[in-house]
């Protein structure tokens, strides 16, 4: 495994775990920020991706990546992750406190981030649970995924009917107020399956009025790790710039 990273159980469930050698406040000390990473459909984490770690280790950012499988990270059970617990009840009740528990890292010092599945996920979570997650980070993110229910896929065990599952998507949860401060998002134009998702989200967010960076115009090779990486710089700053703004704001 790549220097940093090891896998640990929280919760009784797997996550790769990075732990960045060495602190900023003071330097040798603990990581001040964490990011929690949500992966794709295709259960990759971050731990072979150099462009993130690259970040990490710069940041100085502690980052979990746990598996949640193809849970779409909802607050609905998904028997292929857990017959007993969502995996969002995951993340906040178990993730969360790894945090706390071994870098001293409270909530509002933990950011947001996925591609994909987990890029709606990142956002779906924030906007449920702003007091908690100020800041995240969406790349690629499959916001419309109700669009696949009747496919055979697990949505269709998890929602009794598409409305439903689109019901739950992350643009129904969007707060009228006491949102996320820091909200980022970017897609391939040559994404054609999530591009109107993610314009969609623009627009929303626009009409209410909140602040958000969306970048809807950058090239680089559609729903593939080539635009991933090439949009690891932008996002995972992003993270770290909110996190920074929300430590001054806190002060």
């Amino acid at each position: 495994m790549p220097s940093g990273w090891i896998t640990e159980i929280i919760g009784g469930k797997y996550a790769d775990v990075y732990d960045p050698p060495g602190g900023r406040d003071p330097p040798g000390g603990r990581p001040r920020f964490g990011i929690i990473y949500l992966h794709g459909i295709g259960l990759e984490t971050l731990v072979d991706k150099p462009a993130f770690t690259r970040l990490f280790k710069e940041l100085s950012l502690a980052c979990i990546c746990p598996h949640g499988q193809r849970s779409w990270w909802t607050d609905r059970i998904c028997r292929e992750f857990d017959e007993t617990i969502s995996p969002e009840r995951h993340i906040l009740e178990r993730v969360v406190s790894y945090f706390q528990n071994r870098w001293q890292i409270v909530p509002r010092g933990i950011g947001l981030l996925g591609i994909s599945m987990g890029g709606q996920g990142a956002l779906r979570l924030a906007f449920r649970h702003p007091q908690i997650f100020p800041v995240a980070a969406g790349i690629a993110a499959a916001l419309d995924y109700h669009e696949l229910y009747g496919q055979g896929t697990t949505l269709d065990e998890m929602y009794d009917s598409k409305e439903h599952c689109r019901q739950d998507t992350a643009l129904m949860h969007v707060p009228p107020y006491n949102f996320p401060p820091h909200i980022y998002f970017s897609i391939d134009p040559a994404d054609a399956e999530w591009y109107r998702g993610n314009d969609r989200l623009h627009e929303k967010l626009n009409a209410l009025g909140i602040m958000h960076v969306a970048e809807l115009t950058a090239e680089g090779g559609g729903h593939s790790w080539d635009y991933f990486n090439k949009m690891a710089e932008p996002s995972v700053r992003f993270v770290y710039d909110g996190l920074e703004k929300e430590a001054l704001r806190l002060l």
